[in-house]
């Protein structure tokens, strides 16, 4: 049993499999703490929200790509992924409290194309250096 579990392939198809289930929890927990519906704002064309919700995918899967490549076991795979995720999400807040003269959520939500364009950016940045930090 110790051969399956081994092999190169079935442990890919492992890490894929949580590297996936992790991205959705993320994202459902960001779809949470925005002020608008992701997916339907895109189904609408809002095209700040497509590059909002595409950065932070982005900067997901760079996190879980370091914390796979750093790591020997799926667990702690997940257990610095998930950190991770926190600091995203953490930037994320602070990107909020920085520009007190307006609402992030609501210029990406009225398709502001610069400042979900700057979220993109900041949450692909912010991944690389949190990445670069996983042991």
């Amino acid at each position: 049993m110790s051969d399956f579990w081994g092999n190169i392939f079935v442990e890919t198809a492992a890490r894929y499999s949580v590297a996936v289930l992790c991205l959705v929890l993320f994202l459902v927990i960001f779809e949470l703490v925005t002020s608008y519906k992701n997916w339907e704002e895109i189904k609408r064309g809002n095209f700040s929200v497509a590059m909002a919700t595409g950065g932070k995918i982005f900067g997901i899967a760079n996190v879980i790509r370091y914390s796979i490549q750093h790591n020997d076991t799926i667990l702690e795979s997940i257990a610095w992924g998930g950190y991770g995720f926190l600091l995203l999400l953490f930037g994320y807040f602070i990107f909020e409290f920085l520009t007190p003269t307006y609402k992030i959520d609501q210029e990406i939500a009225n398709d502001n194309r610069a400042v979900g364009f700057i979220s993109l950016v900041i949450s692909v940045g912010l991944s690389y250096v949190i990445g670069s930090s996983i042991q």
